[in-house]
Formats: C-alpha cells, sequence, structure tokens
C-alpha cells in the first residue's frame, strides 16, 4: 500500500497483454483488391461512406466525398465495417490541413480536415435527412448561427493518467476509447484556459501521487478561470502545490475528494479561498450585457458566442410583447428566460433540479425581471399535464438534454388536436435525431414548422445544436 497513487516503475510490454489482445480482436486484413474506395457521402457522425463490391457499407474515419482512399479495416460487423485511411489517393476540395497537431488521435475533434463551410453544410444537411426520416416536410432555408471564432471551448474536463513508464498523461479520450491522448495543447479552448495547459502538465509533473488526480476541470468566465481537481485521496503536500499554482496563476482552485463519479455540485467542492462567485456574460444585439450568475456545477453552453445568436434567433422568431405569457421548460440558470423577460413578457421558468429554479430566481430579482420559477419533473407525464393545466402560455420553449422533451410534446400535440392550447413554440436541441422524434408529435396534433436554424456551437465536431420554430 506504500506506493498507492505514487509512479511506479516501467513494465515490458507482453504480446499477451490486454491491450495486444483488444488488437488481434479488432484488426481485420483486407484483400488489397478491395482496399481501394470511393467515399460517396458523410454518415451523421462525419465519417465517409463507401461499400464494398459486395454492397456491405463502411463506414471511414476522417475521409470526404469523392475521395479515392486505401483502407485498413479496424472493426468489422455483421452489416458494416469500420475502416481508416491508409492512403489518401484522389483529395477533396473539402479537404484541409488541420490547425491542430492532436488531430487524428484526440477525439475531441473529429472534422478538423475539412473547410468550415463544408463542416457547417453537412451538419445543415444532417438537419435535413432527420426531418425527413421522421416524415416531415420542411422546403425552407436552414439557417447557420456561426461565428468566426474557432477557439471557443469556455469548460472542458481533462482527464489525467500515468503510464506504464511514468509518464504523466493529461488530456482528452481518444474517439470511440477510454484511451487517454496526452496533449500538450488545444486549439479549441478559449484563450485563457489555452494558457493553463502547459503550466498545469507541469504542476502534475512535480506532484508525489499524480495517479490519484482522476481529472481537472477548467472553466473560464469573463471574469477569472477556475480550476477543480478530482483527487482520489488525500495528499497534503500535493494539495499545497495545487495551492501555489492557483495563487501564481490567478485562478480560482476547487477540489474533490473520493471517487464520487457524479457532475460536479453545488457544496461538493472544497474551495481554497473564497468560493468563486461565477457570472456569464450574455450579450444581445441592441441590448446591455446580461449578468447570469451561476456555480460550477452548473450547465451553460461552452460557447459564449453562438449562444448569444442563438438566444437572440429565438426571440425574433418568438418576438414576445408586454403582457405575454411564457413558458421556459428545461429552463437552466434563465439562459432563455432572462432575456425573453427584458421584451416584458411574463416567463415562468420551470426546472427538474430546485437548485437551478433558485438560480433562476436569484438572477431575476437581481434584474429585476418578472420572472418565477418552479421545480417539476419534466419526463413525467402527469407533472407535465398539472403544468399545462394550470398554464395558459402563448409561447413555449423547450431547451431539454440530449435525450429530448417526447413527454412535453406529446402533451401539447393532443393539447392543440383538441382545441385547447396553440402556443408558438421554440425547441432548442443538441441532438437532431430527438429534435425530428419530438417534431414529429408536435406536427401529428397540428403544428407546422416555421423556421429552422442550425447552430454551430461545437467547431470541427459532428455535434451541433438546432433551433426551430413551430405553430399551430
Amino acid at each position: 500500500m506504500a506506493m498507492l497513487g505514487k509512479r511506479r516503475p516501467a513494465r515490458p510490454f507482453s504480446a499477451k497483454s490486454g491491450l495486444a489482445r483488444q488488437e488481434k480482436k479488432y484488426t481485420v486484413s483486407v484483400a488489397s483488391e478491395e482496399a481501394r474506395l470511393v467515399i460517396e457521402r458523410l454518415a451523421h457522425d462525419g465519417r465517409g461512406v463507401a461499400h464494398w463490391p459486395s454492397g456491405k457499407a463502411v463506414f471511414v474515419d476522417q475521409a470526404l466525398p469523392g475521395e479515392s482512399v486505401d483502407v485498413a479495416v479496424h472493426c468489422t460487423r455483421k452489416r458494416f465495417d469500420e475502416a481508416h485511411v491508409r492512403h489518401l489517393q484522389e483529395s477533396s476540395f473539402q479537404r484541409v490541413i488541420p490547425p491542430c497537431a492532436h488531430f487524428g488521435q484526440c477525439g475531441g475533434c473529429d472534422l478538423q480536415h475539412m473547410a468550415l463551410v463544408a463542416q457547417r453544410e453537412h451538419k445543415r444537411r444532417v438537419v435535413a435527412e432527420l426531418l425527413t426520416r421522421q416524415g416531415l416536410e420542411w422546403s425552407g432555408d436552414i439557417g447557420c448561427l456561426a461565428t468566426d471564432q474557432t477557439a471557443y471551448r469556455r469548460r472542458a474536463r481533462l482527464g489525467v493518467n500515468v503510464g506504464r513508464d511514468g509518464h504523466v498523461l493529461m488530456g482528452f479520450r481518444a474517439q470511440r476509447s477510454h484511451r487517454l491522448v496526452d496533449i500538450s495543447h488545444c486549439k479549441v479552448l478559449v484563450p485563457a484556459l489555452q494558457a493553463l495547459v502547459a503550466p498545469l502538465r507541469t504542476l502534475l509533473n512535480s506532484l508525489e501521487a499524480p495517479r490519484d488526480v482522476g481529472h481537472i476541470e477548467v472553466l473560464a468566465t469573463p471574469e477569472q478561470c477556475v480550476v477543480v481537481v478530482r483527487q482520489l485521496t488525500s495528499r497534503p503536500a500535493d494539495e499545497q502545490r495545487w495551492q501555489t499554482f492557483a495563487k501564481e496563476h490567478h485562478v480560482a482552485l476547487g477540489m474533490l475528494l473520493g471517487r464520487d463519479k457524479t457532475a460536479l455540485q453545488e457544496g461538493q467542492v472544497h474551495w481554497h479561498g473564497a468560493e468563486p462567485q461565477l457570472v456569464d456574460s450574455l450579450t444581445l444585439p441592441k441590448e446591455n450585457a446580461l449578468a447570469l450568475s451561476f456555480a460550477v456545477g452548473d450547465f451553460i453552453q461552452v460557447n459564449a458566442e453562438v449562444n448569444a445568436l442563438m438566444v437572440a434567433q429565438v426571440i425574433e422568431w418568438l418576438a414576445p410583447v408586454d403582457g405575454e405569457q411564457i413558458l421556459d421548460l428545461f429552463a437552466g440558470i434563465g439562459n432563455f428566460s432572462l432575456p425573453i423577460a427584458m421584451s416584458g413578457a411574463n416567463v415562468h421558468a420551470v426546472e427538474g433540479n430546485s437548485a437551478m429554479v433558485a438560480r433562476i430566481a436569484a438572477n431575476a430579482r437581481h434584474h429585476q425581471l418578472p420572472v418565477s420559477g418552479q421545480q417539476a419533473d419534466l419526463n413525467d407525464a402527469d407533472s407535465v399535464a398539472d403544468l399545462f393545466a394550470t398554464r395558459q402560455p402563448d409561447a413555449v420553449i423547450l431547451d431539454p438534454p440530449r435525450h429530448g422533451a417526447e413527454t412535453i410534446c406529446q402533451a401539447l400535440g393532443k393539447l392543440v388536436a383538441q382545441g385547447k392550447q396553440r402556443p408558438r413554440v421554440a425547441y432548442i436541441s443538441c441532438d437532431p435525431a430527438t429534435l425530428a422524434r419530438d417534431t414529429a408529435h408536435l406536427v401529428h396534433g397540428g403544428y407546422r414548422i416555421k423556421q429552422v436554424a442550425m447552430a454551430d456551437m461545437f467547431v470541427h465536431t459532428a455535434h451541433m445544436e438546432t433551433v426551430m420554430l413551430l405553430e399551430a
């Protein structure tokens, strides 16, 4: 037990190791005459799609439409194979040199080999295809909410591990893998967080027990940076090193002790010094910046500039006026509630988390805005039915987590079909597949899609936000 948490001496690599067995299991040889493929299109996750002469589909990492590539299959399945490019024989005009040296290893940015314009066109096409799969007709344009800023990510989790040779690894997971990719920089972090990567690496290498660091959360606000360390066991000497680091780099330092894997929540973090008063600044066209207070465990969008564009778009579409009743569901810290209340509309914000309800109330009081709050389980049919029985909103905002808002959309569809309510609906989704599923419930009840836009919240990745306006 004396070596617990400390660096261990390197072990010679064995062909019988788990890694060797894994590689042997998933590496499949391909006949040379079948190794060259022409990429037909992109899958929704950004991989190239081709077919063997037999008709079997192949998903090829980092391949673009129209390219001729020699591939190696790394995983074969019953209905399709998964492969990567061995040699690029004919390149697409959409291909660019990835800006990050870690591209192809780190799983964070899977589209850096593709021009930004092409990335965004692909994402818009994905939204259209998923709507079509649900039988939903939309012949209008799909807008694009984006900026030129590619160093956008204002919060991230850096994994920490120690290799067999004692080398400390810090970085992100490889794509579709638990393997940690050691990084020296990250091009998509905001500059304030990029500046912390090298000092954090230096600090980790100075610790007595780097194995006891589970991960590091980093967060940047307009006022300060925050570093929260998951420390698996108590290490007073290393804790002192972290405190020195925080003072030298002028960051707020928090520590989580133990192996609890739950997300950060207020009260779990032990702060060295006063708990930071975090404030997000939301700047909208023709408006002064709106300050939203939040805590470390609260959800905020990673891309502040695109988030502001998204909020402005929803306000433009809904065009709220004095006295209108707006229902904001999955309201978070008030990202949509407070800006809309500035128009004079009365907003009722609903959240499943009581801490978020309290946060919205505090933010509304600070700005003296007409926003009320309520805690409710928005995935429970009875709770949703009670909510609409007591509220007659002119508009509903939905900003659910990845699993969507199916229960609410089913309820709204029934209310419209029965002629009981006809609120406008603004749906903000981080998963276009669940958005398409939920939209089908609304359309079957009598709603029509009026506007659609893709928000490029996650530049250089296949992920996106989608914003939709529906009216009955």
